[in-house]
């Protein structure tokens, strides 16, 4: 990986396309969310299927837990639809053939020169795609477990939503106050909250 891609620091904003063939930036991907980015060797890999249905719980979680899932990997549209839909995941499968990431972040899997994907990765962002914490996956076991990514996401969430003690003096002062861009959804309304999601 990258010299500079480390925690605390910002992760690029890569535009690809989607599982539909519409080109998505990150950014618009996770809004103001904390999110997880799965960057796979895509659709062939037995460990990269096995995560993904592991997968499947938390990212329901997630949903009522206001974060994203993205999953990236070099695989084309057609192999990049099969892959999700053959897992069975709701969230949005981004398509890299042409290597954008894997040389950018030089995370190409050598060992692999027949598929030349990208050595996999699990990322977790804060909002503003600043980097929480980095796993490489190479081996199965050097993947998060659901249960560290729902770690990750909660230190992740106590950090970034100003409302995560809404039992505290401060909070409840603040809302009788009429501070309502404190409390989620944060200056917005619901209908433009579900507008930006997937």
């Amino acid at each position: 990986m990258r010299a500079d891609i480390v925690p605390g620091a910002k992760f690029p904003d890569y535009e690809l396309s989607d599982h539909t063939g519409k080109h998505r930036k990150l950014s618009e991907l996770q809004a103001l969310d904390p999110m997880v980015l799965i960057l796979s060797r895509g659709a062939y890999c037995p460990k990269d299927r096995r995560q993904h249905e592991g997968l499947l719980q938390l990212h329901r979680e997630m949903e009522v837990g206001y974060c994203r899932l993205v999953t990236i990997s070099t695989d084309n549209i057609t192999d990049t639809n099969e892959f999700r839909t053959g897992v069975g995941a709701h969230w949005p499968f981004l398509s890299d053939p042409r290597r954008i990431m894997q040389k950018d972040l030089d995370i190409a899997e050598y060992t692999d020169p027949q598929h030349n994907p990208m050595i996999p990765h699990t990322i977790v962002l804060e909002p503003g795609l600043v980097i929480y914490k980095i796993y490489m996956g190479y081996w199965f076991f050097g993947r998060p477990t659901v249960e560290d990514l729902r770690q990750d996401l909660r230190t992740v969430i106590r950090k970034c939503r100003p409302d995560w003690d809404i039992a505290a003096p401060e909070m409840k002062a603040a809302w009788q106050q009429g501070r309502k861009e404190l409390f989620y959804p944060y200056g917005k309304n619901y209908a433009q909250t579900i507008s930006e999601q997937e």
